[in-house]
């Protein structure tokens, strides 16, 4: 989670100059708010999360502790696969987080009878990814979401329009998912070739081959 931070700069006189800070860390707004204060110089100080949540520097303080071995800076990508000749589909998710200093990945699949197309496939992996969030037990948190399909992105976002059922149904679901877990969505689109890791898991789905894995990174 990244954090903006507001306070006043007192002038001789006691005029004061408003100044906010950019997206930073908690730790660096924590001690950036701690110098400000220590040089007496500044006061008011009111910090901002992504989703728009405010706090004291005392709060902050006291959020950060608690929060420090939430998941946080969460990146998922997801991709689905399909086989038209069975119906069968995989699905595929990559999720890169950080907990406390650490980071990790999930790399996690499954194989899932009865699909209609290529595109409820690619709704399906995203309603996959967001439940492996929910097991994470994340909640109100900003969330960038990657992926190779256009058009579920941009139904997601509500810049195209959706006119299949089926894939309405599908949206229905990702979108009360995310409601129920409060998280705030960054969608982007991305190549092919920068979702190789969701596209492998999917094939492998496919192939009978069901993975799960939590690693930590370098």
């Amino acid at each position: 989670m990244k954090y903006k931070f507001e306070w006043a700069y007192k002038l001789k006189g006691n005029e004061r100059i408003q100044f906010t800070s950019d997206l930073i860390s908690g730790e660096i707004a924590i001690q950036a708010g701690e110098e400000l204060e220590k040089s007496g110089k500044a006061s008011d100080f009111t910090f901002y999360d992504e989703i728009g949540t405010s706090w004291t520097l005392k709060e902050m303080k006291k959020l950060v502790t608690e929060i420090e071995e939430d998941p946080n800076e969460i990146t998922v990508y997801f991709d689905g696969g399909f086989q038209k000749e069975t119906n069968q589909a995989g699905l595929g998710a990559v999720i890169y987080f950080k907990q406390g200093k650490k980071k990790y990945r999930i790399r996690a699949n499954e194989h899932f009878d009865e699909m209609e197309t290529n595109n409820e496939a690619e709704y399906a992996a995203l309603y996959f990814a967001l439940n492996i969030l929910e097991e994470m037990g994340v909640h109100h948190l900003p969330c960038e979401i990657k992926g190779d399909s256009q058009v579920v992105l941009k139904q997601l976002e509500g810049d195209w329009p959706c006119y299949e059922e089926v894939l309405n149904k599908w949206l229905d679901r990702i979108e009360e998912k995310i409601k129920s877990l409060g998280i705030v969505p960054r969608y982007t689109a991305i190549p092919r070739n920068d979702n190789k890791e969701a596209d492998k898991l999917a094939s492998q789905a496919l192939e009978g081959k069901e993975i799960f894995s939590k690693t930590q990174l370098l």
